[in-house]
């Protein structure tokens, strides 16, 4: 135990003679400790550091290597699985700082950033040049780019325009070895090696700590429709979902249960249909976003939904915006345990079901919400956390739930991460080849394994 106070001790003069900014105290370290998942552990950091640099970055990987520190990366805090919660006797590294939009070129549709750029703060300085950057994730207003390509965020529009992922061309990271890994590249096709790009996109800062990110911009939708429709059941919704997406593309398709209906219209006054047993919002964009609106509308009262249409960009705005108001919403009946879990779109039904059934069996409230167009939903379980019986409950929930979405060939995590919260599930759907390899591959890109440990797999 002495000899852990004197290594700390050395590193924390040795860090902070090399790095501008590191916190210290317990009480301001406290805002730094966890994300937005309030379930998951989090331990009290030796450190916080805020670098201002690729170079200070550097500093802090090597010197925590040296030491033996573990390291957890950290953005704006707004993941919701745990991955950046700091670990006791370790340092939380924010990136936040490192904000800038560093390049754009309007010609080759890209821009390079750096980490803490925000996600929403990117596609309006695209938005100048008439050019999009698609990702969506709900918190877009806050969460960075570094963090969404970390975990491979996704969002509304994951069906049409992909995740994150989708959208990365070039990284710089740096190992756990302390070097720089520049990788990918600005061209539209790249055949070159073994693609890292995608090895460290969504790999939770268990690889490396991203300092750069190149990121593939798109021409600015032209021409947008947006369907709300009300059905009587979810299967009703579902395969209107479905027959939607043998013959069209929807931009985003959306789906609500009552319970977060309910929620939504309580905190916005927007007079959703409460008793609906679901609620899908449909977005079209491009030249034929008006018949393919129609198409939607068509399908959803086949399956006896009632329906509301338009053509106008903020009529749409405004009912799409129900839908990201769906968490704001049921947090403010209570705390809130988000899951993130997909299936293959025709066992939406089944696991919805099980959602329902599991709320009944366990005794809690939960909220469902997601995207329905790529089987991801987000069941929202709200509760007292002042009540350890309702603690209690909404563990083995939220356990139910995530269970029964492998048991229907789904995953665990469709876009939030594993991070802390989820590891104990990958045994049931990743086998002991699969595990063994990834841990083969974290070895080689951080040797003495002080990125982020025991997170993602």
């Amino acid at each position: 135990m002495k000899a852990q106070s004197m290594t700390n001790t050395a590193f924390l003069a040795r860090i902070c003679d090399k790095v501008q900014s590191v916190i210290v105290d317990r009480d301001a370290m406290a805002a730094y400790r966890h994300d937005q998942c309030l379930l998951a552990d989090a331990g009290m950091p030796l450190a916080v550091v805020k670098v201002h640099s690729v170079e200070e970055v550097v500093t802090t990987v090597d010197l925590c290597r040296r030491y033996g520190v573990p390291l957890v990366t950290r953005g704006t805090g707004t993941g919701l699985s745990g991955g950046a919660n700091a670990l006791d006797g370790g340092v939380v590294l924010a990136l936040d700082a490192l904000d800038r939009i560093l390049e754009i070129d309007p010609a080759a549709r890209w821009a390079r950033v750096e980490p803490g750029v925000i996600n929403a703060d990117l596609d309006r300085a695209a938005a100048a040049h008439d050019l999009w950057y698609a990702p969506d994730p709900g918190s877009r207003a806050i969460c960075s780019v570094g963090g969404n390509v970390a975990t491979n965020a996704g969002g509304m529009c994951c069906a049409k325009y992909g995740v994150t992922g989708d959208h990365v061309l070039a990284l710089t990271a740096v190992l756990g070895t302390g070097e720089v890994l520049r990788t990918g590249g600005t061209t539209r096709k790249n055949a070159a090696g073994l693609d890292l790009v995608r090895l460290l996109v969504g790999s939770e800062g268990t690889l490396g700590v991203i300092v750069e990110a190149t990121v593939r911009l798109r021409p600015r939708p032209t021409g947008t429709a947006t369907v709300a429709a009300t059905f009587p059941t979810v299967q009703a919704a579902i395969d209107t979902v479905l027959e939607l997406g043998a013959g069209v593309d929807a931009a985003a398709t959306e789906i609500m249960d009552r319970t977060t209906v309910r929620a939504v219209n309580a905190m916005t006054r927007m007079g959703l249909d409460e008793d609906a047993g679901a609620v899908v919002l449909a977005t079209f964009d491009g030249v034929e976003s008006a018949q393919q609106s129609e198409r939607c509308a068509d399908l959803a009262q086949s399956h006896g939904a009632e329906t509301f249409r338009t053509d106008d960009p903020d009529e749409g705005l405004a009912l799409m915006e129900a839908r990201r108001a769906a968490l704001p919403a049921l947090e403010r009946m209570g705390t809130v345990l988000l899951d993130d879990v997909c299936v293959a779109v025709p066992h939406l039904p089944a696991l919805i079901d099980a959602i329902d059934a599991i709320a009944e069996q366990r005794g809690v409230t939960v909220g469902t919400f997601g995207h329905a167009a790529d089987g991801n939903l987000h069941p929202t379980i709200v509760f007292d956390p002042s009540d350890q019986q309702k603690v209690a409950a909404s563990r083995a929930a939220f356990d139910d739930i995530v269970r029964s979405a492998i048991s229907l060939g789904g995953t665990a995590s469709g876009e939030h991460g594993i991070g802390s919260l989820k590891v104990p599930y990958l045994q049931a759907q990743l086998d002991e080849v699969e595990r063994a390899i990834m841990h083969g591959v974290k070895k080689v890109f951080d040797p003495e394994g002080v990125l982020n440990p025991g997170r993602g797999y």
